[in-house]
C-alpha cells in the first residue's frame, strides 16, 4: 500500500526554524523515520515538500498514493484551493501539525483542510508521522 508524506512551506528548515516549536528534529530525519515506521506496517511510503502551494495541489492532483499524510504548514490557515484539491480526490487525507496549533495565536486556530481530512493529528512533535501513518492505515482498511 503506497502513502505519501507531503509537506508545504518552511517544513524544509525543520531542525533550524525555531526549534522550540517545530523541534530539533530536520526534514530529512522525519522522512527517514516515515519510511521505516511505513516498512513495518506493510507501507511503501514516499515523501515530497513543497513551499509552493500549487505544488502542493498538483501534487495531491498526480498523485496515486492510497492516502496521504499532509503538513500544510501555514496553508493550513489560508488556502481554500488546498482544501478543494483535497475534497477533490479520493484519498484519505490526515492533516498533521508538529505544534498544537490550537495553543498558539488565533490565527492558527482555524483549519481550512479539516473539514475535508479524515482526522487530524497535532501538537506531538515529530512522533506525529508514525502516528499518522498507523492513522491512515487504519482509515484505508475500513475503507476497504
Amino acid at each position: 500500500m503506497r502513502i505519501l508524506v507531503l509537506n508545504g512551506p518552511n517544513l524544509n528548515l525543520l531542525g533550524q526554524r525555531e526549534p522550540s516549536v517545530y523541534g530539533a528534529t530536520t526534514l530529512a530525519e522525519i522522512e527517514a523515520s516515515c519510511i521505516a515506521h511505513g516498512k513495518t506496517l506493510g507501507l511503501d511510503v514516499s515523501c515530497a515538500q513543497s513551499n509552493h502551494e500549487g505544488t502542493l495541489v498538483d501534487t495531491l492532483h498526480g498523485t496515486d498514493a492510497r492516502g496521504i499524510v499532509l503538513n500544510a504548514g501555514a496553508y493550513t490557515h489560508t488556502s481554500i484551493a488546498l482544501r478543494d484539491a483535497i475534497a477533490a480526490i479520493a484519498q484519505p487525507v490526515v492533516e498533521l501539525h508538529l505544534s498544537n496549533t490550537h495553543a498558539r495565536e488565533p490565527f492558527r486556530h482555524v483549519s481550512m483542510i479539516a473539514p475535508v481530512c479524515a482526522g487530524v493529528i497535532q501538537g506531538f512533535g515529530a512522533a506525529g508521522y508514525p502516528l499518522a501513518l498507523t492513522a491512515l492505515k487504519g482509515v484505508i482498511e475500513a475503507r476497504g
